[in-house]
Protein backbone atom coordinates (compact mmCIF):
# COMPACT_ATOMS: atom_id res chain seq x y z
CA UNK A 1 0.00 0.00 0.00
CA UNK A 2 1.22 3.11 -1.20
CA UNK A 3 1.15 5.62 1.88
CA UNK A 4 2.35 9.47 1.87
CA UNK A 5 2.38 11.19 5.01
CA UNK A 6 -0.33 11.79 8.12
CA UNK A 7 -0.64 14.55 10.17
CA UNK A 8 2.83 15.59 9.21
CA UNK A 9 4.83 12.03 10.19
CA UNK A 10 6.00 9.65 7.91
CA UNK A 11 2.80 6.58 8.03
CA UNK A 12 3.82 2.69 9.17
CA UNK A 13 2.45 -0.34 9.69
CA UNK A 14 2.14 -0.12 13.27
CA UNK A 15 0.43 3.53 12.86
CA UNK A 16 -1.83 2.09 10.32
CA UNK A 17 -2.40 -1.02 12.60
CA UNK A 18 -3.45 1.59 15.56
CA UNK A 19 -5.85 3.77 12.90
CA UNK A 20 -7.65 0.37 11.66
CA UNK A 21 -8.09 -0.50 15.53
CA UNK A 22 -9.34 1.84 16.60
CA UNK A 23 -11.71 2.00 13.72
CA UNK A 24 -13.64 -0.89 14.26
CA UNK A 25 -14.06 -0.48 17.88
CA UNK A 26 -15.63 2.74 17.49
CA UNK A 27 -17.40 1.38 14.47
CA UNK A 28 -18.85 -1.65 16.30
CA UNK A 29 -16.63 -4.01 13.36
CA UNK A 30 -15.23 -7.41 14.49
CA UNK A 31 -12.20 -6.64 12.18
CA UNK A 32 -11.30 -3.59 10.13
CA UNK A 33 -8.40 -3.31 7.27
CA UNK A 34 -7.21 -0.04 5.74
CA UNK A 35 -6.51 -1.61 2.07
CA UNK A 36 -5.48 1.79 0.52
CA UNK A 37 -4.87 5.14 1.81
CA UNK A 38 -3.95 8.24 0.21
CA UNK A 39 -4.36 12.18 0.54
CA UNK A 40 -7.40 14.15 -1.24
CA UNK A 41 -6.08 17.90 -3.03
CA UNK A 42 -6.30 20.59 -1.14
CA UNK A 43 -6.25 21.01 2.77
CA UNK A 44 -3.59 24.16 3.14
CA UNK A 45 -5.84 24.43 6.39
CA UNK A 46 -6.90 20.74 7.31
CA UNK A 47 -6.10 17.24 5.78
CA UNK A 48 -8.36 15.02 3.93
CA UNK A 49 -7.35 11.61 3.60
CA UNK A 50 -9.23 9.14 1.26
CA UNK A 51 -9.11 5.34 3.27
CA UNK A 52 -10.33 1.99 1.88
CA UNK A 53 -11.85 0.27 4.28
CA UNK A 54 -12.94 -3.87 3.88
CA UNK A 55 -14.70 -3.78 7.56
CA UNK A 56 -16.21 -7.55 9.06
CA UNK A 57 -19.78 -5.85 10.45
CA UNK A 58 -20.41 -2.35 12.31
CA UNK A 59 -20.83 0.76 10.62
CA UNK A 60 -19.06 0.14 7.40
CA UNK A 61 -19.48 -3.51 7.29
CA UNK A 62 -18.65 -4.73 3.61
CA UNK A 63 -15.87 -2.72 1.61
CA UNK A 64 -15.87 1.16 0.79
CA UNK A 65 -14.33 4.55 1.48
CA UNK A 66 -14.39 7.42 4.05
CA UNK A 67 -12.20 10.14 4.73
CA UNK A 68 -10.05 11.06 7.53
CA UNK A 69 -10.18 14.83 7.96
CA UNK A 70 -7.13 16.10 10.93
CA UNK A 71 -5.12 18.84 10.88
CA UNK A 72 -2.69 20.29 8.12
CA UNK A 73 1.08 21.34 9.81
CA UNK A 74 -0.62 25.13 9.47
CA UNK A 75 -3.84 26.43 10.42
CA UNK A 76 -6.14 29.73 10.61
CA UNK A 77 -6.70 30.97 14.05
CA UNK A 78 -10.01 31.47 13.53
CA UNK A 79 -10.79 28.10 12.51
CA UNK A 80 -12.49 24.97 14.49
CA UNK A 81 -11.47 22.36 16.15
CA UNK A 82 -12.05 19.03 14.81
CA UNK A 83 -14.26 17.73 17.34
CA UNK A 84 -16.14 21.61 16.61
CA UNK A 85 -16.10 20.96 13.14
CA UNK A 86 -17.71 17.12 13.68
CA UNK A 87 -20.59 18.52 16.01
CA UNK A 88 -21.19 21.82 12.95
CA UNK A 89 -21.39 18.34 10.70
CA UNK A 90 -23.61 16.41 12.37
CA UNK A 91 -25.94 19.33 12.78
CA UNK A 92 -26.13 19.98 8.95
CA UNK A 93 -26.82 17.00 8.66
CA UNK A 94 -30.03 16.60 10.81
CA UNK A 95 -31.11 19.55 9.56
CA UNK A 96 -31.13 18.47 5.87
CA UNK A 97 -28.13 19.77 4.93
CA UNK A 98 -26.03 18.07 1.35
CA UNK A 99 -23.09 16.89 3.89
CA UNK A 100 -21.20 13.64 3.88
CA UNK A 101 -22.43 11.85 6.82
CA UNK A 102 -20.15 12.31 9.97
CA UNK A 103 -19.27 8.87 11.49
CA UNK A 104 -16.55 8.53 14.21
CA UNK A 105 -14.57 11.49 16.35
CA UNK A 106 -11.35 10.74 17.68
CA UNK A 107 -9.77 13.24 19.73
CA UNK A 108 -6.92 10.59 21.21
CA UNK A 109 -3.67 12.18 20.00
CA UNK A 110 -1.84 8.38 20.18
CA UNK A 111 -3.91 7.36 17.60
CA UNK A 112 -2.39 9.19 14.58
CA UNK A 113 -1.00 12.21 16.40
CA UNK A 114 -3.76 14.46 16.08
CA UNK A 115 -7.31 14.54 16.34
CA UNK A 116 -9.42 13.64 13.57
CA UNK A 117 -12.85 12.47 12.11
CA UNK A 118 -14.22 10.35 9.77
CA UNK A 119 -17.02 10.78 7.70
CA UNK A 120 -18.41 8.94 4.29
CA UNK A 121 -16.57 9.65 1.09
CA UNK A 122 -18.63 11.62 -1.37
CA UNK A 123 -17.91 11.68 -5.11
CA UNK A 124 -17.25 14.39 -7.13
CA UNK A 125 -15.38 17.32 -8.51
CA UNK A 126 -14.27 19.83 -5.63
CA UNK A 127 -11.75 21.56 -7.65
CA UNK A 128 -13.14 25.22 -8.56
CA UNK A 129 -11.19 26.04 -11.27
CA UNK A 130 -12.24 22.80 -13.17
CA UNK A 131 -15.87 23.32 -12.35
CA UNK A 132 -15.79 27.30 -13.62
CA UNK A 133 -14.27 25.83 -16.43
CA UNK A 134 -16.28 23.17 -17.67
CA UNK A 135 -17.14 22.92 -21.29
CA UNK A 136 -20.43 22.07 -20.33
CA UNK A 137 -21.21 24.69 -17.33
CA UNK A 138 -23.46 26.89 -19.55
CA UNK A 139 -25.60 23.38 -19.43
CA UNK A 140 -25.86 22.93 -16.03
CA UNK A 141 -24.44 26.26 -14.01
CA UNK A 142 -27.92 27.68 -13.61
CA UNK A 143 -29.26 24.44 -12.18
CA UNK A 144 -26.50 24.03 -9.68
CA UNK A 145 -26.60 27.56 -8.81
CA UNK A 146 -30.43 26.85 -7.28
CA UNK A 147 -29.58 23.53 -5.61
CA UNK A 148 -26.81 26.18 -3.53
CA UNK A 149 -29.11 28.20 -2.82
CA UNK A 150 -31.13 25.69 -1.73
CA UNK A 151 -28.66 24.01 0.98
CA UNK A 152 -27.44 27.97 1.81
CA UNK A 153 -31.00 28.35 2.99
CA UNK A 154 -31.22 25.32 4.72
CA UNK A 155 -28.03 26.21 6.79
CA UNK A 156 -29.17 29.21 7.61
CA UNK A 157 -32.53 27.51 9.15
CA UNK A 158 -30.36 26.42 11.93
CA UNK A 159 -30.97 29.53 15.11
CA UNK A 160 -28.97 29.75 18.15
CA UNK A 161 -31.05 27.82 20.31
CA UNK A 162 -28.93 24.50 19.10
CA UNK A 163 -27.64 23.37 21.87
CA UNK A 164 -25.36 21.29 20.34
CA UNK A 165 -23.31 24.55 18.77
CA UNK A 166 -23.54 26.59 22.05
CA UNK A 167 -19.78 26.70 21.47
CA UNK A 168 -19.99 28.91 18.70
CA UNK A 169 -19.47 32.64 20.20
CA UNK A 170 -22.23 35.23 19.79
CA UNK A 171 -20.76 38.51 19.69
CA UNK A 172 -23.77 41.10 20.66
CA UNK A 173 -26.58 41.72 18.38
CA UNK A 174 -25.05 43.11 15.37
CA UNK A 175 -22.99 40.62 12.83
CA UNK A 176 -21.08 43.26 10.76
CA UNK A 177 -19.94 45.23 13.71
CA UNK A 178 -18.44 41.92 15.09
CA UNK A 179 -16.57 41.11 11.59
CA UNK A 180 -15.18 44.48 11.11
CA UNK A 181 -13.91 43.95 14.81
CA UNK A 182 -12.37 40.94 13.86
CA UNK A 183 -11.33 42.27 10.77
CA UNK A 184 -9.65 45.01 12.47
CA UNK A 185 -7.77 42.98 15.47
CA UNK A 186 -6.38 40.40 12.00
CA UNK A 187 -5.09 43.43 10.02
CA UNK A 188 -3.30 45.12 13.09
CA UNK A 189 -1.79 41.80 13.70
CA UNK A 190 0.01 41.41 10.09
CA UNK A 191 3.67 42.10 10.61
CA UNK A 192 3.56 45.29 7.63
CA UNK A 193 1.00 47.69 6.86
CA UNK A 194 -1.72 46.73 4.25
CA UNK A 195 -2.91 49.91 2.98
CA UNK A 196 -5.74 48.92 0.40
CA UNK A 197 -6.87 46.86 2.66
CA UNK A 198 -6.59 49.41 5.88
CA UNK A 199 -8.72 52.22 3.31
CA UNK A 200 -11.27 49.65 2.60
CA UNK A 201 -12.25 48.72 6.12
CA UNK A 202 -11.90 52.48 7.25
CA UNK A 203 -14.47 53.01 4.43
CA UNK A 204 -16.93 50.10 5.54
CA UNK A 205 -16.14 51.08 9.55
CA UNK A 206 -17.12 54.67 8.26
CA UNK A 207 -20.31 53.80 6.70
CA UNK A 208 -21.58 51.27 8.71
CA UNK A 209 -24.55 53.00 9.61
CA UNK A 210 -25.90 53.16 6.48
CA UNK A 211 -25.45 49.24 6.23
CA UNK A 212 -25.12 47.60 9.09
CA UNK A 213 -28.78 45.65 9.79
CA UNK A 214 -30.01 43.50 13.37
CA UNK A 215 -30.83 40.51 11.23
CA UNK A 216 -31.83 37.59 13.64
CA UNK A 217 -28.36 35.76 13.80
CA UNK A 218 -28.15 32.28 12.27
CA UNK A 219 -25.73 29.42 11.83
CA UNK A 220 -23.12 30.31 8.26
CA UNK A 221 -21.11 28.41 6.89
CA UNK A 222 -18.65 31.43 6.54
CA UNK A 223 -16.91 30.00 3.48
CA UNK A 224 -19.32 28.70 1.30
CA UNK A 225 -17.56 29.43 -2.18
CA UNK A 226 -16.73 27.24 -5.48
CA UNK A 227 -14.01 25.20 -4.01
CA UNK A 228 -15.86 24.27 -0.74
CA UNK A 229 -18.45 21.72 -2.44
CA UNK A 230 -18.65 18.93 -5.07
CA UNK A 231 -20.58 18.37 -8.49
CA UNK A 232 -20.91 15.12 -10.42
CA UNK A 233 -22.74 15.25 -13.40
CA UNK A 234 -23.82 18.52 -13.24
CA UNK A 235 -25.32 18.32 -9.82
CA UNK A 236 -24.26 19.13 -5.85
CA UNK A 237 -23.41 16.24 -3.97
CA UNK A 238 -21.83 17.59 -1.01
CA UNK A 239 -20.75 20.92 1.08
CA UNK A 240 -17.44 20.87 2.74
CA UNK A 241 -14.87 22.21 4.54
CA UNK A 242 -16.98 23.67 7.98
CA UNK A 243 -14.16 24.67 9.80
CA UNK A 244 -15.28 28.51 9.65
CA UNK A 245 -18.76 28.05 10.65
CA UNK A 246 -20.40 30.49 13.17
CA UNK A 247 -23.73 32.60 14.05
CA UNK A 248 -23.76 35.73 11.50
CA UNK A 249 -26.07 37.44 9.40
CA UNK A 250 -27.20 35.14 6.43
CA UNK A 251 -25.77 37.89 4.14
CA UNK A 252 -22.53 37.37 4.86
CA UNK A 253 -22.73 33.82 3.34
CA UNK A 254 -24.08 35.37 0.06
CA UNK A 255 -21.76 37.94 0.28
CA UNK A 256 -18.92 35.55 0.43
CA UNK A 257 -20.10 33.52 -2.62
CA UNK A 258 -20.59 36.03 -4.47
CA UNK A 259 -17.29 38.03 -4.36
CA UNK A 260 -15.07 38.26 -7.33
CA UNK A 261 -12.05 36.40 -5.47
CA UNK A 262 -14.45 33.40 -5.64
CA UNK A 263 -15.62 33.52 -9.37
CA UNK A 264 -12.31 32.08 -10.75
CA UNK A 265 -12.04 34.64 -14.13
CA UNK A 266 -15.96 33.89 -14.65
CA UNK A 267 -16.74 37.69 -13.73
CA UNK A 268 -20.08 37.91 -14.94
CA UNK A 269 -21.14 35.13 -12.70
CA UNK A 270 -21.60 36.48 -9.62
CA UNK A 271 -22.74 32.81 -7.93
CA UNK A 272 -18.93 31.50 -7.35
CA UNK A 273 -18.35 31.51 -11.23
CA UNK A 274 -21.09 29.75 -11.82
CA UNK A 275 -24.23 31.49 -12.86
CA UNK A 276 -26.13 34.42 -12.37
CA UNK A 277 -27.65 35.58 -9.34
CA UNK A 278 -31.85 35.27 -10.36
CA UNK A 279 -31.97 31.21 -10.27
CA UNK A 280 -29.85 31.07 -6.52
CA UNK A 281 -31.82 33.95 -5.72
CA UNK A 282 -35.15 32.46 -6.25
CA UNK A 283 -34.36 28.80 -4.80
CA UNK A 284 -32.99 30.55 -1.45
CA UNK A 285 -36.25 32.49 -1.47
CA UNK A 286 -38.26 29.74 -1.66
CA UNK A 287 -36.50 27.42 0.87
CA UNK A 288 -35.78 30.10 3.39
CA UNK A 289 -39.41 32.00 3.34
CA UNK A 290 -37.65 35.25 3.52
CA UNK A 291 -36.17 37.98 0.80
CA UNK A 292 -32.67 38.29 0.10
CA UNK A 293 -31.58 41.67 1.15
CA UNK A 294 -29.54 42.85 -2.19
CA UNK A 295 -28.48 46.21 -0.41
CA UNK A 296 -26.29 44.32 2.28
CA UNK A 297 -25.38 41.41 0.52
CA UNK A 298 -22.72 44.57 -1.61
CA UNK A 299 -21.27 45.77 1.85
CA UNK A 300 -20.89 41.66 2.65
CA UNK A 301 -19.31 40.85 -0.78
CA UNK A 302 -16.50 43.89 0.94
CA UNK A 303 -16.13 42.24 3.68
CA UNK A 304 -15.52 38.98 1.99
CA UNK A 305 -12.54 40.14 0.19
CA UNK A 306 -11.11 41.91 3.09
CA UNK A 307 -11.03 38.95 5.20
CA UNK A 308 -9.80 36.93 2.25
CA UNK A 309 -6.86 39.03 1.50
CA UNK A 310 -5.83 39.20 5.47
CA UNK A 311 -5.92 35.50 5.57
CA UNK A 312 -4.08 34.95 2.82
CA UNK A 313 -1.43 37.26 4.73
CA UNK A 314 -1.74 35.23 7.40
CA UNK A 315 -0.78 31.93 5.93
CA UNK A 316 2.36 33.42 4.14
CA UNK A 317 3.77 35.02 7.56
CA UNK A 318 3.47 32.03 9.12
CA UNK A 319 5.54 30.58 6.43
CA UNK A 320 8.07 33.23 6.48
CA UNK A 321 8.14 34.02 10.26
CA UNK A 322 6.31 30.82 11.58
CA UNK A 323 8.54 28.27 10.19
CA UNK A 324 5.89 26.66 8.71
CA UNK A 325 7.77 24.89 5.54
CA UNK A 326 5.08 25.49 2.86
CA UNK A 327 5.41 26.90 -0.70
CA UNK A 328 1.79 27.07 -1.21
CA UNK A 329 1.54 29.18 1.98
CA UNK A 330 4.51 30.97 1.22
CA UNK A 331 2.79 31.86 -1.86
CA UNK A 332 -0.90 32.72 -0.51
CA UNK A 333 0.04 36.64 0.22
CA UNK A 334 0.58 36.93 -3.64
CA UNK A 335 -3.04 36.54 -4.11
CA UNK A 336 -4.53 39.61 -1.58
CA UNK A 337 -3.54 41.96 -4.88
CA UNK A 338 -6.19 40.82 -6.67
CA UNK A 339 -8.68 40.97 -3.68
CA UNK A 340 -7.01 44.49 -3.39
CA UNK A 341 -7.99 45.23 -7.18
CA UNK A 342 -11.79 44.14 -6.04
CA UNK A 343 -12.34 46.24 -2.88
CA UNK A 344 -10.97 49.12 -5.21
CA UNK A 345 -13.67 48.44 -7.88
CA UNK A 346 -16.78 47.83 -5.23
CA UNK A 347 -16.04 50.72 -3.32
CA UNK A 348 -15.73 52.53 -6.73
CA UNK A 349 -19.12 50.90 -7.77
CA UNK A 350 -21.09 51.85 -4.76
CA UNK A 351 -19.36 55.41 -4.84
CA UNK A 352 -21.00 55.50 -7.93
CA UNK A 353 -24.19 54.54 -6.88
CA UNK A 354 -24.83 51.10 -6.71
CA UNK A 355 -27.07 50.10 -3.95
CA UNK A 356 -27.66 46.26 -4.46
CA UNK A 357 -25.79 43.60 -5.10
CA UNK A 358 -24.07 41.37 -6.07
CA UNK A 359 -22.06 43.13 -8.29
Amino acid sequence: MGVGTLAGMTANPVRLDRLATWMATASGAAELQIVGMYKLAGGAIQQNWHIEILANGGVFAGAGSVVLRTDAPSSVGESHSRAQEFALLLTAHAAGVKVATPRLLCSDDTIIGTPFFIMDYCSGQGQARRITRDPTLADFGSRLAGELGREMARIHAVTTSAAELSFLPLDGDNAAVAQLADSRAALDGLAEGQPVIEYALNWLEDRLDGWQRTAPRRLCHRDFRSGNFLVEAGRLTALLDWEFAGWSDPAEDIGWLCARCWRFGNDDLVVGGIAGFATFKKAYEAESGTTIDTAAVVYWQLVAEIRWAIIDLQQQERALFGGETSLELALSGYLAPEMESNMLALISAMESGAKEGPI
